[in-house]
């Protein structure tokens, strides 16, 4: 069927007719059968990108932008005791090198007060340069008051305005943390958090929506509550003297369509730099699905500027994993590239044996891996798309619209595999050998390709 003006030809079978786009009555004389069609004009194209990005304001943080157009930001948080000065360097370098562009710790205490320019010194020492966010509730201020080189060693303070104090304490408490933040020339977060709402502010709310002649849901009175305590807590920060480039903000809830709600009211009132993360997202598939489609629309619509996903580790788990799922949230939506892409098939009844599944776990290893060096040496080769397919019904049109791909033998298929370089059939690989082969072409396209073949010009 080909376009042709306004009509669509059908040219299948011995009698080709055309189709006005009202749509006609259409016979084939081979096979002696009949169909109807409506074939309508085909729409405007739709572009495949996400909406513009919101426009905010940009904070530095520790050297790393956070809003005004800059790329979105990986950031995590540790689960160490922040006393333990080494447990916890160990753990901010973990992190750092995951690939998270910001660490934030827990400063709850005197003790862990005072390991944090200790912690800061430590990852000095270990080479690691990652800007550390402190992480105040309750006693903030005492905190930061009371020990200054805790002040100075944080690079953003990250404080709640539900329990940053209460009733007359609130606003003098609020305050004196951000007269610290302005002392230091350190930005905030003003992160609002629905367990811990400024039940004051929101009692109020309820109590004002209960007078209305037509009152509003329990919950979107919560989520009014939620953006109002965030708005007017940077408002106070900036009638005392905190620039609107220094203040970020949050409003974090464990319910997906609470949190995009929250986040779309949130950015449509204000330029603020915006802090994404589903809180209490959860343990393991459940928490990841949950932060990747509250964060994926939001994302879309163009809110945020930095994300943090809030996953619950496993009993002795890498904490990094939320590093990575971030990363890969960011990746597959286009936003930015951290690690080369390996496509894979799913495997089906054509791919009884293991091979291509064994190959694509090999080369996406092997690639990860293989970053940190590869990030100094072959600049760009982030972008780099791999495909490892597992027979011959979309191996070959997959591989082909990678850098580099193979399409292996299903079940059945005779025993050879094509290898698509650039869009284009540049071998094919077969025998005992054929993992190590492919494993070697894909280095020196590497090499070639994002390093000019000095590997190859080494070698020789």
């Amino acid at each position: 069927m080909q376009r042709d003006g306004h009509a669509f030809i059908i040219s299948a079978c011995e009698k080709a007719v055309a189709l006005t786009s009202g749509g006609v009555f259409a016979t084939c004389s081979r096979p002696k059968r009949k169909f109807s069609m409506n074939v309508q004009r085909l729409p405007e194209a739709i572009e495949a990108a996400p909406l513009p990005r919101r426009k905010t304001v940009g904070v530095d943080v520790g050297g790393v932008m956070v809003g005004g157009g800059a790329p979105i930001v990986v950031q995590s948080m540790t689960n160490t005791d922040t006393a333990d000065v080494e447990s916890t360097a160990q753990q901010v370098a973990a992190l750092a090198r995951a690939g998270s562009e910001l660490v934030r710790i827990t400063v709850d205490r005197d003790e862990a007060a005072a390991a944090v320019p200790l912690i800061r010194d430590r990852l000095a020492q270990m080479r690691v340069k990652v800007p550390l966010i402190g992480d105040f509730h309750y006693i903030g201020h005492k905190l930061l008051a009371q020990h200054p080189a805790c002040a100075e060693a944080l690079d953003k303070y990250r404080i709640n305005p539900g329990n940053v104090g209460f009733r007359e304490k609130r606003d003098r408490q609020f305050g004196s943390i951000i007269e610290m933040a302005i002392k230091y020339g350190k930005p905030v977060r003003i992160g609002v958090n629905w367990g811990s709402l400024d039940q004051e502010l929101l009692t109020s709310l309820m109590d004002e929506n209960a007078r209305a002649a037509d009152p509003l849901p329990a919950g979107a009175v919560m989520r009014e509550a939620m953006v109002q305590s965030g708005l007017l807590s940077g408002a106070r920060a900036e009638e005392i003297g905190l620039p609107r480039d220094r203040i970020i903000l949050s409003a974090k809830v464990s319910g997906v369509q609470d949190l995009i709600a929250c986040y779309r009211m949130l950015s449509a009132r204000s330029d603020y730099a915006i802090h994404l993360g589903l809180t209490e997202a959860g343990m393991g598939s459940k928490g990841i699905v949950a932060s990747s489609a509250a964060l994926g629309i939001l994302l879309q619509e163009g809110i945020g500027d930095t994300i943090r996903i809030s996953l619950t580790p496993e009993p002795g788990g890498d904490r990094s994993l939320e590093v990575k799922v971030a990363q890969e949230i960011l990746q597959t939506m286009g936003f930015r590239a951290f690690v080369p892409i390996v496509a894979a098939c799913p495997g089906c009844g054509r791919t009884t044996s293991t091979v291509f599944q064994e190959l694509a776990k090999d080369i996406q290893g092997y690639l990860s891996s293989s970053m940190p060096v590869w990030r100094e040496t072959y600049p760009g080769v982030e972008e780099l798309k791999v495909a490892v397919m597992g027979c011959i019904v979309n191996g070959p049109g997959e591989s082909k619209h990678a850098d580099i791909g193979i399409s292996l033998p299903g079940t059945g298929e005779q025993p050879t595999a094509p290898v698509f370089i650039d869009g284009q059939k540049a071998m094919t690989l077969r025998g005992p050998t054929l993992v190590a082969d492919f494993k070697k072409l894909v280095e020196d396209y590497i090499d070639r390709r994002y390093g000019g073949g000095k590997q190859q010009d080494h070698a020789a």
